[in-house]
């Protein structure tokens, strides 16, 4: 049964234009601001220029994308989220406090990370390939980490008044960064020297080392701004209870992490096809995470941590959820949430490789996807959230879903177009224009769905579960272009946003009486 209470029509007055551009030089705005930059940095070396990268060391495609998993960890981040929630650090919690201890340790880890990709070349052999993706791997869960906090830091520093230009300006620092990562990235590793035919491992090398030396605005960001007065107000518990629950978690994650590499080492050589291989790769996503879950359930039932701190710290945000929209509502949101980014994700991963292939150099990627495409997303978010706030949140959703599903067959024109300059700008308009409208419609919906009581987990169950499918699929795109060509696979991503039209329709139709504010 719903329990929706529903919310009030009356509005406050509405600010004048000077008040609102006063409020732009808050430290708040200013902080989210760099804080997002940083946030922006990561993805993309994980993502779209390091698929370069390998792509000049000569690592075949197939292989290539497979990297796309390393970015797992933002799809799993829900996980951990509760421990970095509730559990404070030695030391560091002391000196900064809760939230940005955290946030600190986290920066680390993801300069940690790039430095440890820096240093390792993928064409010396199967080993060094293992060894990045390892690094890949450990700068999707820094990363991930730093999202998860920088969220809670958001929520507990202003109210629910000044969340939307805190987000806007979170946003904003983060496609900045992503400009950095991206375009700024792909300047310098042709600067240095290296190119499709001519690889140079010292030219990437030393593009990474800089993205590493980036990331110290957001570690002096953390260290002169303030902890937010809810963190230092949360309840403590004795730190053996934390300590026990770390230990469940981590027991966990050695048995997923057991049972996912046995699988591998297992199946070895063995040639599948894409579609088989998928099935296969979500059967082994699944048994490894069951043993994942049966390995903590049996600790705590021995006594390992707490029950009731278990129960608050995993169950209850999702039981929660489903307390207030009901099973049959519930599900239907997790569906749509799950599937509405998939049309432009699994694209996403093979683009850049798409557009080496067609013979566009580094700097064309960058001057068009990198910097100028970009742009274009901040123009489509704006646009977005406008619409939202005009016609209503799951009306902005549908047109959101409409155009990232259409805007993919500018893609097969391309295929068949080849190396066509103008041409690729306009689908790269189109593509990300698509893509900041429907995620800034996406993001009202997610933080809409959100209880203040577990808003950071439940935000982060939510941005997890919207990247698990998309991103497992996109694993599979360099096989799938293999098997089927581009235009085909370009044609393919189209069809899979049609579904999740039909679950926009139905989300709406439900939710017309318990969030009218919504539609």
């Amino acid at each position: 049964m719903n329990t929706l209470v529903k919310p009030s029509h009356q509005k406050p007055p509405m600010p004048s234009w000077r008040d609102t551009l006063k409020t732009l030089w808050d430290w708040r705005v200013l902080c989210l601001l760099a804080m997002g930059f940083s946030a922006g940095i990561p993805i993309l070396l994980i993502f779209s220029s390091l698929s370069l990268w390998l792509g000049e060391a000569g690592v075949e495609r197939k292989a290539l994308t497979f990297f796309s998993w390393a970015a797992l960890g933002y799809s799993f981040k829900f996980v951990w989220a509760p421990l970095v929630d509730r559990l404070p650090l030695p030391l560091l919690g002391a000196w900064l406090g809760r939230r940005r201890s955290w946030m600190l340790l986290a920066q680390c880890g993801v300069v940690l990370a790039i430095l440890g990709m820096a240093s390792t070349d993928p064409a010396a052999g199967e080993d060094a390939l293992t060894r990045m993706a390892m690094f890949a791997v450990l700068l999707g869960f820094a990363s991930a980490t730093q999202d998860i906090v920088i969220d809670a830091y958001r929520i507990e520093i202003a109210g629910p008044e000044q969340q939307g230009l805190l987000s806007s300006a979170y946003i904003a620092g983060y496609r900045l960064g992503m400009i950095v990562a991206g375009a700024g990235a792909l300047y310098l590793a042709s600067y240095w020297g290296s190119s499709k035919g001519a690889y140079v491992f010292g030219a990437w090398q030393w593009t990474y080392g800089v993205m590493a030396a980036i990331m110290v605005v957001g570690m002096l960001t953390t260290l002169i701004t303030r902890e937010p007065a809810a963190s230092a107000q949360a309840p403590r518990q004795p730190s053996g209870q934390h300590l026990r629950l770390l230990g469940v978690f981590l027991a966990s994650v050695v048995a997923f992490v057991g049972v996912f590499a046995q699988w591998g080492n297992a199946m070895g050589d063995v040639k599948t096809g894409p579609l088989l291989g998928l099935l296969l790769e979500a059967v082994r996503m699944a048994v490894s995470l069951a043993a994942a879950f049966g390995v903590g359930t049996v600790l705590v039932k021995r006594g390992l941590a707490s029950r009731e701190q278990a129960r608050t710290t995993w169950v209850m945000p999702v039981l929660d959820f489903f307390a207030r929209y009901g099973a049959r509502n519930a599900w239907l949101l997790l569906a749509l949430i799950g599937l509405y980014r998939i049309s432009d994700i699994v694209l996403g991963v093979i683009s850049n490789v798409f557009y080496q292939d067609l013979g566009f150099s580094k700097i064309e990627i960058a001057n068009a996807v990198k910097t100028f495409g970009v742009v274009v997303s901040i123009v489509g978010g704006f646009w977005g959230g406008l619409l939202a706030a005009r016609i209503g949140v799951m009306r902005s959703l549908f047109w959101g879903a409409v155009l990232s599903a259409l805007t993919n067959l500018g893609f097969v024109w391309l295929a068949y177009a080849g190396h066509h300059v103008s041409g690729m700008y306009v689908v790269v308009a189109a593509d990300n224009l698509a893509a900041g409208f429907a995620s800034a419609a996406f993001v009202a919906f997610l933080s809409s769905l959100t209880n203040v009581s577990f808003t950071a987990v439940q935000y982060a169950i939510f941005s997890s579960l919207m990247t698990l499918l998309p991103k497992t699929l996109g694993g599979y795109s360099g096989g799938m272009v293999d098997a089927m060509g581009y235009p085909g696979f370009f044609m393919l991503t189209t069809l899979m946003g049609l579904p999740v039209l039909l679950l926009v329709a139905l989300a709406s139709r439900l939710q017309a009486k318990t969030l009218p504010n919504m539609t």
